[in-house]
């Protein structure tokens, strides 16, 4: 019997994945095959549906004071080429000007060391006292750790502050990877490992869901790939609050790393393939388009992955990083991408409530806007 043979022996008895498994799984050459055993399990979950939503990237500031090796957004400080800080009613200014059918704002920002706490939570709160309906996802653990130690705060009364202002689930950035050796090299002034993971399970059990990144293709190894998938299924084991799992490929432009060459396509879809067979209490894989390119985001439909994320408005980390995908999708174009890979396009809100599938898909932004005030409702 076959290697891969095995590991379908293991998912078909629910049998959950090990190291060694992932390792070699992650080392596998037959691409094809890896594919179709995460597409049986894609499919077991979900189906032929593939999620998306229309939402929009708010970065209110790129002033930072970490010193991250990947990061080609960040700027060191104010008055440095390029480095920017938006007012709080600028910010605002952004999210009024999008249609009306936009359901979440994704906010990440840098590490500024000059505002002040209560300018986080007035953007959040401007922005929920704009429309009421969306869904604020924002401040990546990085962040809620910078602000629990700029401010002298601890990070339950963070959470509660900006709960209390909107905050309505954190992105899951910030990650890397969590092996020690590699995060001494690439990001060496953030918050560790073993802090991002207490910082999701804090949110969790304040009653935030929260999403779950993995930054891949610099200098980790396959084997510290793997460690960070299974850190992240531990941690879902206790809190059960990670709702969607992101591969986050490194874009080499503009940045200390520019010398590496970046992953390829087979190591997009590899670990794609691989992620959704070992994260087995995680429930959504998403294909990042802005960050893997259209058409890799595409195919990933059929190695795991069952959301193509959203329309993307306004992303800037990886444009600064040389990403040659578009500036953002519309809606339609999302559908027609979702059904030209061969799946079911359901739109979805924040916490993968269903605003629209089949043909409803079709009815007019007044009425998924009611669908969406009705979910809100009843959260």
């Amino acid at each position: 019997m076959s290697f891969l043979e095995k590991i379908a022996e293991k998912l078909e008895a629910r049998e959950r994945l090990d190291f060694a498994d992932g390792v070699r799984l992650l080392g596998e050459h037959d691409l094809p095959a890896l594919g179709a055993l995460a597409n049986r399990v894609r499919e077991r979950m979900h189906g032929d549906r593939t999620y998306f939503n229309v939402n929009m990237h708010l970065n209110a500031t790129n002033v930072c004071v970490a010193d991250c090796k990947f990061c080609s957004f960040a700027r060191l400080e104010e008055g440095m080429p390029g480095a920017y800080t938006m007012t709080v009613a600028e910010a605002i200014a952004k999210v009024a000007s999008r249609p009306a059918e936009l359901t979440e704002v994704h906010i990440v920002n840098g590490l500024h060391p000059g505002l002040p706490f209560s300018y986080y939570e007035e953007l959040l709160a401007g922005i929920k006292a704009l429309r009421p309906a969306i869904h604020l996802k924002a401040f990546t653990a990085v962040e809620i750790h910078w602000f629990a130690e700029h401010y002298g705060m601890t990070i339950d009364e963070v959470l509660r502050r900006l709960m209390a202002a909107g905050l309505g689930s954190l992105p899951g950035g910030g990650a890397e990877v969590f092996a020690e050796r590699v995060r001494n090299k690439i990001c060496r002034d953030k918050v560790g490992a073993d802090g991002w993971i207490a910082i999701h399970q804090a949110a969790h059990r304040l009653g935030l869901r929260s999403n779950c990144t993995l930054l891949y293709g610099h200098i980790e190894t396959l084997e510290e790939r793997v460690d960070h998938l299974l850190r992240l299924r531990a941690a879902q084991d206790v809190t059960g609050g990670f709702q969607t799992f992101i591969p986050l490929a490194f874009h080499n432009e503009n940045n200390a790393l520019e010398r590496l060459p970046g992953p390829t396509a087979v190591d997009d879809l590899k670990l794609f393939a691989v992620a959704r067979l070992l994260l087995d209490n995680i429930p959504h894989v998403k294909a990042y388009w802005a960050m893997l390119g259209v058409k890799t985001a595409q195919t990933a439909l059929w190695f795991g992955a069952d959301d193509l994320d959203g329309t993307v408005e306004e992303e800037k980390i990886y444009k600064m990083a040389g990403s040659r995908t578009p500036e953002a999708l519309s809606r339609g174009e999302l559908i027609r991408l979702i059904r030209a890979a061969g799946r079911t396009p359901v739109e979805r809100d924040t916490l993968y409530h269903v605003v629209a599938e089949g043909d409803a898909l079709a009815a007019s932004p007044e009425r998924r806007r009611g669908r969406l005030e009705v979910l809100n409702e009843g959260a």
